[in-house]
């Protein structure tokens, strides 16, 4: 698998078995899935071909063919069609999951614009964290040139955690860049 499976199984498990004193190796927290997506609204009335690029975009950057998203039920207020694309969403597991992480934080978040770490408060009471990432250019895969606007996307890190300090502990062992409290 990938260099961070390795990490977790050598460094990353064992210290979170210190930190929480689990008994049960089937205790340790690990991360199950990556799911990452992106909207793409109304924007595929004015642009057909909107769906395409943002599909292209999230290929490059997962590694995997994303699926659309259709809307669910037509919103007049929003000029939104039942059946209409609104969205691509993709779910990372295993050794694409752990590449796309160890890219995640080695290479994309911090070629942010003043960059100074990421917030350690958008856990869901449940270990699990959500970042929200303003355009995919932050990725070296997306190529300037050829995108035809910036899209924002979501990125959620499911894990098995119980807590959120579980899962900020095991994100932090990881290596993820949090901010300092009070920044």
């Amino acid at each position: 698998m990938a260099d961070l499976h390795k990490k977790y199984t050598d460094d990353v498990r064992p210290a979170l078995v210190k930190a929480f004193g689990y008994t049960n190796p089937m205790q340790v927290p690990k991360i199950q899935k990556i799911v990452i997506n992106t909207g793409i609204g109304r924007e595929t009335a004015d642009n057909p071909k909107a769906v395409d690029f943002a599909v292209k975009d999230m290929t490059e950057i997962a590694g995997q063919k994303p699926v659309v998203v259709l809307a669910r039920k037509s919103i007049a207020n929003f000029k939104l069609r039942e059946g209409r694309p609104i969205g691509v969403k993709v779910t990372l597991r295993g050794a694409r999951m752990y590449d796309f992480l160890d890219r995640l934080i080695n290479l994309a978040l911090p070629r942010m614009r003043d960059f100074r770490g990421i917030s350690a408060d958008t856990f869901d009471g449940r270990g699990n964290y959500t970042l929200g990432v303003k355009e995919q250019l932050i990725f070296p895969e997306i190529d300037y040139d050829k995108i035809d606007k910036l899209r924002g996307m979501e990125i959620v890190i499911v894990t098995s955690a119980k807590t959120d300090d579980e899962g900020r502990e095991l994100l932090k062992q990881f290596g993820m860049p949090f901010a300092k409290p009070g920044k």
